[in-house]
């Protein structure tokens, strides 16, 4: 017995009629996806590369929202994520938030450290 699977994207606003179609879809929007992060990365635009937001240059978040679109797609279509039940969803979601932030977190703290070194020219503890 097959799974029947949602043949949509866009929160059902672009429908298909099978799963090679759709599959074929999906690779479209990230190639455009694709295609748009080169062009910007090789144009950089001045008006994106001079203005900042939170100390990251508009460019950057650009490259990092179309990054996180591109994995949710990826997650959500290709790996079947859209499939599973809530539980399983959010445990993988909220494992990954989970760990990023940690990631964060550490690089931070480490940063932190590394620049009080460099700037004092004194280390706090040696492993």
């Amino acid at each position: 017995m097959a799974q029947e699977h949602n043949l949509a994207i866009f929160r059902g606003r672009l429908k298909f009629k099978s799963n090679v179609s759709k599959i074929w879809g999906v690779f479209t929007l990230l190639s455009i996806v694709t295609v748009i992060e080169v062009a910007l990365g090789i144009i950089k635009p001045d008006f994106l590369v001079d203005h900042k937001l939170l100390a990251l240059k508009y460019l950057n978040w650009i490259f990092l929202i179309l990054t996180l679109v591109k994995a949710y797609y990826i997650t959500w279509d290709f790996m079947h994520m859209r499939d599973e039940t809530k539980p399983m969803q959010r445990a993988v979601v909220w494992t990954a938030v989970f760990l990023i932030c940690y990631l964060v977190f550490i690089v931070l703290v480490e940063g932190d450290y590394i620049f009080n070194v460099y700037q004092e020219n004194y280390i706090k503890f040696n492993f």
